[in-house]
């Protein structure tokens, strides 16, 4: 899972390669968490045409599907879906329509936090690149109309892959649950994930990211903390099946 990191900053995102147009002209926060709005990037022209660059917008992190009924609906669901669980995102009801029309993102970021429990209890840690260098998380992105008001949210889910086997992911979370993964990609693979077919975003994200990772212990402090709140985990329901 990944449900808090430090996206790219603006100066990162202006040095990478991707001939990006513009950056959004609004700020973001700090960190992200369920709610926030984060700098994503999606393909810039229709499927397949790979001369056109990629955009870069601010959405709001946790997929809100298009189905969704009003706000408050849309609200509540898109607490369950900042993750996407790669094996089944392309039969899931909320994540099943971007996955079809291809509605891949890139979510830039320089860490993300994940709790450790080797000690018994969590503890933050912070997951980079060993190498420093910019990483971003392969997801699925929607726009939804609000029905009452016509504003068009933006939204975005991580997908993620079983890391059980992963030297350094496997120590993160509770002793006996899953232990899972955001799908990494190096900027040399972001042009393949952004235009790849239904059949090569299947074998991108099955494969174990290999994007070298260090990880090391990041207790919050009162100083990092940004303006916004990030969203309550919600309480396991009858939903799931829709994620």
């Amino acid at each position: 899972m990944c449900t808090n990191y430090t996206p790219s900053s603006r100066d990162r995102l202006r040095a990478t390669r991707l001939g990006l147009a513009h950056l959004p002209e609004a700020d973001w926060p700090r960190e992200v968490y369920p709610g926030y709005e984060a700098p994503i990037l999606v393909r810039g022209g229709a499927p397949g045409q790979h001369d056109v660059a990629p955009r870069c917008l601010l959405a709001r992190f946790g997929l809100v599907p298009r189905w969704s009924r009003d706000a408050a609906h849309a609200k509540e669901l898109s607490r369950h879906t900042t993750n996407a669980r790669s094996e089944t995102a392309s039969v899931k009801p909320s994540f099943r329509s971007p996955w079809r029309e291809r509605h891949w993102a890139l979510a830039p970021m320089e860490n993300f936090f994940e709790p450790c429990w080797e000690t018994g209890h969590a503890v933050r840690w912070r997951i980079a690149r060993a190498d420093g260098d910019l990483f971003a998380a392969a997801g699925l992105w929607e726009r939804w109309p609000d029905p009452a008001s016509g504003e068009v949210t933006a939204s975005f889910a991580l997908l993620t892959v079983n890391a059980d086997a992963h030297p350094l992911m496997a120590r993160m979370h509770r002793p006996g649950d899953e232990k899972r993964m955001p799908v990494l990609l190096a900027p040399g693979d972001f042009e393949a994930w952004l235009h790849a077919t239904d059949e090569q975003a299947h074998a991108l994200v099955r494969r174990m990211p290999a994007v070298p990772l260090v990880g090391e212990p990041a207790p919050r402090e009162p100083a990092q903390h940004t303006p916004h709140r990030p969203m309550p985990t919600p309480a396991p329901d009858d939903t799931r099946s829709l994620f």
